[in-house]
């Protein structure tokens, strides 16, 4: 009897092709867990943004900047990981 919580089209997969699909959904979950990593920096760094936007001079705001690019990090992360765990039925792959 097939096991019908694999996707039709995985059903027919080679073992080297089933290796490649969980290499992508192992570097989709790792991508994942950097997002939230880097989710969680951001959040942290929004408590001293406002600070540095408010007494920095000119277009000296560090902070803001180093919490615009973990931010954009954080989303692309998720963006690309959850695109590499596209067809993973389970929330942990391990």
């Amino acid at each position: 009897m097939a096991n019908t919580l694999i996707p039709v089209e995985e059903r027919i997969l080679s073992p080297d092709e089933v290796a490649h699909l969980d290499r992508r959904r192992r570097r989709g979950q790792t991508l994942w867990v950097i997002g939230w990593q880097t989710l969680i920096i951001s959040v942290i760094l929004t408590l001293w943004t406002g600070d540095d936007l408010t007494y920095s001079p000119g277009w000296n705001h560090w902070v803001f900047y180093w919490n615009c690019i973990t931010a954009l990090t954080s989303f692309t992360c998720f963006v690309v990981g959850a695109r590499c765990r596209r067809g993973l039925n389970e929330f942990f792959s391990y």
